[in-house]
């Protein structure tokens, strides 16, 4: 058995947060029996009633719902600031909009917890996974990933599916290291992740576009490409792999 924190990074969300935290705690409840989890809602600089939401949920479900607060933005900031203070054998995190087909997501806690993998990532372009998008955003996309493999030697091919696990080690070692704090953090973890010998499983998944997201798709590339000029000027940071497990 293993303790799992699952991370909900949240910014102004009090209307979809409620059902989000229903859904995700009936399933957990079936199909993550065998370990102990806790949902943690992670609000970065919400100014609408979602910190409230997840204070009630935590005061009804005590031992299921936790909440952390930052004042200011950024999921990377969120996931920072989550997953440093989890004492949880293993650490993730999916989107408020449950646009991930939840029924991966045992397999990213067994790629951890009992296959040794160090990372478990969710793909919408793995073999196997089946996506609901526009023409465009599959487009950008595609081409985001491939910009990826070719500027830094990569073999991962979905780096910003709002859907993964690490070791609490794992997360340790490379938290640090990750200057981003924003959409660029799941990126620039995952290449040091990879570049660094740590085991990366990535699980198909089904996954539907939101037609409410938040995110901006020019300033999220434009952020995303200095990112990885920035990877490739400074180089990789130097850390080290936990160790143990397949690769």
């Amino acid at each position: 058995m293993a303790a799992v924190d699952v991370v909900i990074p949240v910014l102004n969300e009090e209307r979809a947060l409620p059902a989000c935290l229903d859904t995700l705690r009936g399933f957990l409840s079936k199909e993550l029996a065998e370990h102990r989890w806790r949902i943690v809602v992670a609000d970065n600089g919400s100014t609408d009633g979602t910190l409230a939401v997840a204070e009630a949920s935590a005061k009804e479900h005590p031992g299921e719902v936790a909440y952390v607060h930052l004042d200011e933005r950024g999921r990377g900031r969120a996931l920072r600031r989550a997953w440093g203070e989890s004492t949880a054998d293993v650490v993730s995190y999916m989107d408020v909009d449950l646009s991930t087909g939840l029924e991966a997501f045992p397999r990213l806690v067994s790629a951890v917890a009992l296959e040794g993998y160090d990372v478990a990532i969710g793909s919408r372009l793995a073999q196997g996974a089946r996506t609901t998008r526009s023409r465009k955003r599959e487009a950008i996309s595609r081409v985001y990933n491939t910009v990826i493999r070719l500027s830094m030697g990569t073999r991962f091919t979905d780096a910003q599916c709002g859907f993964k696990a690490l070791s609490r080690r794992a997360a340790a070692v490379l938290i640090p290291v990750v200057e981003n704090n924003h959409w660029f953090f799941d990126t620039e973890l995952l290449v040091i992740a990879e570049r660094r010998g740590f085991r990366i499983k990535e699980v198909p998944v089904e996954w539907r576009e939101d037609p409410d997201t938040r995110v901006k798709l020019v300033p999220t590339v434009l952020e995303d490409l200095k990112g990885l000029a920035r990877l490739r000027l400074r180089g990789i940071p130097a850390v080290e792999p936990p160790g143990g497990g397949p690769r």
